[in-house]
């Protein structure tokens, strides 16, 4: 499995919004500014996450987007699985339906599914809420973000 920059932008741009005012709509500018990601690969990204319903989004002077969900309720898994489609390390493992002519005697599927198995639990049970803890909590920079960010 290899995440690609769409997945990993998507993380970026959950984490800068989980770290705004959550009472607040946060312009694509501001976002792209932070993360240096291009406004267009920016606009594809929000795209899906607003279709997902990941995110809020609203037009006009104030307008923008966040998060339409608190950050405890968002998995790394969830976000990836929509960026990247399926996260399974090996093709037969990709859809619900084994499509291989070999599963029956294959000797190494076992471990190709309990790998998928490991890799959904690990990124399903790490949350948005998680990575901006560890963040703050390995970081002194990011402390000052949360201190006021706590005061909003």
């Amino acid at each position: 499995m290899k995440v690609s920059t769409k997945g990993r932008y998507a993380l970026r741009i959950m984490t800068d919004l989980a770290q705004q005012n959550p009472e607040q709509y946060i312009s694509l500018r501001s976002i792209a500014d932070r993360q240096q990601i291009s406004m267009k690969y920016l606009e594809a990204i929000m795209a899906s996450l607003h279709a997902a319903g990941f995110v809020l989004s609203l037009r006009g002077k104030n307008g923008g987007y966040k998060l339409a969900r608190s950050t405890g309720e968002y998995t790394v898994g969830s976000i990836l699985k929509l960026t990247e489609g399926s996260l399974a390390p090996v093709t037969c493992l990709e859809y619900k339906t084994n499509t291989c002519n070999r599963s029956d005697s294959c000797v190494t599927l076992p471990m190709w599914r309990k790998l998928n198995r490991l890799i959904d639990e690990f990124l399903e049970g790490i949350t948005i809420e998680d990575l901006i803890v560890q963040s703050m909590a390995s970081n002194p920079r990011n402390k000052a973000t949360a201190a006021g960010r706590e005061r909003l």
